[in-house]
């Protein structure tokens, strides 16, 4: 039995007209998301999903993902009800209970695009990914460079998702996304962290949350590749500036080689890379490493 096959089995189950809410799934507020609906929603002809798989259980949709990129077309949509080894950037890991968040991979191949300008995909994520929560949630979101999904939770600022992309097989890249939807406070991994349950969401039905973002993710990605990739032609360098928290605020970039760079966070450039003003007068670009906030808004 393919995973395909096994997930709308449990699914169908699920959704049975007159069956009793019973079976392997403990928590009722958590129920498996519905493969065969949403496929009928976001695969279509001259769309960019061409496929979209629910597995109850794997290792990380990325590695999933990317092992089998070459055979896969463009648009594959990977998703886990739980990850049992999920990636973060800097090789950190994202777990969670099974059915609490988003937790899905997507392969994209965008060959007509320069590759100098791939380094804009998990921003354009980030956009993506914020838009969609916050028109299908109704939760004011904002985006921490490079690839943080920030939600405000009693006052204070807190990581509720992030977005892994690696390049995959000849000509792909595979974009991991894991979102907090249903965690309780008893459950976060550690106190920063949140979910858009605690944020105080309008839905925590996954269902129609996974909808919004691979639709809003289908609409900029779209927009992107018609410009060429250009982030400025496409809209994308605006409106990520215009969302992204970490602009206008002192932080602290840790950087490869155990060197950080302490400055002001004054703008993301052409390259995607964060700008920062130091004390020196100098204004370095980082291209990668990690961000610390260093003072609120």
């Amino acid at each position: 039995m393919t995973p395909r096959d096994a997930s709308d089995d449990a699914n169908d189950r699920f959704n049975e007209p007159g069956r009793p809410a019973s079976g392997p799934w403990s928590d009722l507020d958590r129920p498996p998301l519905n493969s065969a609906s949403l496929r009928r929603a976001l695969v279509r002809e001259g769309g960019l999903w061409s496929s979209l798989d629910v597995v109850p259980v794997i290792g990380s949709t990325n590695t999933d993902l990317a092992g089998r990129a070459d055979r896969l077309s463009e648009g594959a949509v990977l998703v886990a009800e739980e990850q049992k080894a999920g990636r973060g950037r800097l090789d950190r890991t994202w777990t969670a209970p099974a059915r609490s968040g988003l937790f899905f991979s997507v392969l994209l191949k965008p060959g007509d695009v320069p590759v100098q300008h791939w380094g804009w995909l998990p921003l354009l994520t980030g956009v993506a990914v914020a838009t969609g929560l916050s028109r299908a949630a109704g939760v004011d979101t904002a985006l921490k460079w490079p690839n943080d999904l920030l939600v405000t939770v009693a006052g204070e600022e807190r990581k509720a998702g992030g977005i892994l992309a690696e390049r995959a097989g000849a000509e792909g890249v595979v974009v991991g996304i894991g979102i907090n939807v249903s965690l309780r406070e008893d459950e976060l991994p550690v106190p920063a962290a949140g979910s858009l349950l605690l944020a105080g969401a309008a839905t925590t039905d996954r269902d129609p949350l996974l909808r919004a973002v691979l639709r809003s993710l289908e609409d900029w990605y779209g927009r992107w590749r018609a410009a060429g990739g250009d982030p400025s032609v496409s809209g994308l360098q605006e409106t990520y500036a215009a969302g992204c928290a970490t602009l206008g605020r002192k932080v602290r970039a840790e950087l490869p080689g155990d060197r950080s760079v302490v400055g002001e966070a004054v703008a993301v450039d052409g390259d995607g890379r964060l700008v920062l003003a130091t004390e020196d007068g100098v204004q370095e670009p980082v291209g990668a490493g990690d961000i610390v906030h260093l003072r609120a808004v």
